[in-house]
Parts: structure tokens; sequence; C-alpha cells
């Protein structure tokens, strides 16, 4: 599935993990909105959320996985193959056209709604249309910096701002850090 119409990236970094969005809603080639929050911070500020895709469809997979953290008590792996089972097998689950980005403090998981639960090998990954953009530029950060896995999270997101039209630069950033 591709998703455009947003762009959001996760960050891992010595012992921190940051999620950033853009704001930027579409209907089409409209820009409808310019300030979404598509990051949130769920189980008491422990694990972040964030989403790509249509908005209804979105906040249903993001109660969802809400749901399955606390039946799972924060972990977030076994919820995440638990929410990507119901999303493959549940009639209405599976018509529902968006992607997941989920982490804690430990790790970074893609969750799609063709059954794939990912966690990127080098503790970086996006979702959205300006997501390989945001995904080389935080890459390159990793590799020659001392920035903050918030700080990479924002300066990629400005990179993909300029080259995505999808991707506004009214940003929302989310932390966790160790």
């Amino acid at each position: 599935m591709r998703v455009r119409s947003t762009t959001v990236l996760a960050v891992k970094k010595d012992g921190s993990v940051a999620m950033a969005a853009d704001g930027q809603v579409t209907f089409g080639n409209t820009v409808m909105k310019g300030n979404a929050k598509k990051v949130r911070k769920i189980y008491d500020g422990k694990i972040i959320v964030g989403f790509a895709g249509a908005t209804a469809d979105a906040f249903t997979l993001f109660e969802k996985f809400e749901a399955k953290v606390k039946e799972y008590k924060a972990d977030i792996t076994r919820a995440a193959v638990e929410l990507a089972k119901d999303w493959r097998t549940d009639r209405m689950l599976r018509r529902l056209e968006a992607m997941l980005l989920v982490a804690d403090k430990e790790k970074i998981l893609l969750i799609s709604g063709t059954g794939d639960v990912v966690e990127p090998e080098e503790g970086v990954i996006g979702i959205g249309s300006g997501a390989n953009y945001a995904y080389s530029a935080a890459l390159a950060y990793l590799d020659s910096s001392n920035l903050t896995a918030g700080e990479i999270a924002l300066r990629s997101l400005k990179i993909a701002a300029k080259v995505c039209i999808y991707t506004n630069d009214n940003f929302v950033l989310e932390e966790i850090n160790a």
C-alpha cells in the first residue's frame, strides 16, 4: 500500500526515540488543513504512535492498537502482531487504508494492513508520501552527526517538506528520552 498525503518519521538514537509528523491533510489536490496532529503518546507517555492514510481509518487502527497495548501490558511487539493479524483477517478492518508507526524506548515498528510488522535495522523508519526523503536524510544525519533523535527527526522532515508536495512544515514531535 502506498500512502500519500503525509510524512511520519521515527528515529532511535542513544537510548532515545523520537517520532515526528507534518500537519498537512489533503483531499485530492487540495490542502484542507495544515495543523493535524498525527503523532501521539499513549500508555502514560511510554509509547508513541504515528499514522498515515485515511484519517478515520487511522484513528480506528490507533484505538485498536491502544487496546492491544493495554491487553498485552505495553509489549508493543505482541500488540503489533495481534493488531496485524486482526487487520488482515477481519472483514471490516481489512478495508482500512492507513499505516501505523509505533515506538517505545526499546524499538520502533511499522504495522501495515498487509500483515507486516517491521522493525528497522537502522533505527529509522518512515511512512507516507515523503517518507523516503525523510528516511534518507535521517540515515545521513545518524551517520554523521551529534544530533539527538528529535533533532534528526525534525531536520529530516524539513527536507521532506521541501521536496514532497503532500508534506508541510508544521511539525509535531514526540520523544521518549533515555
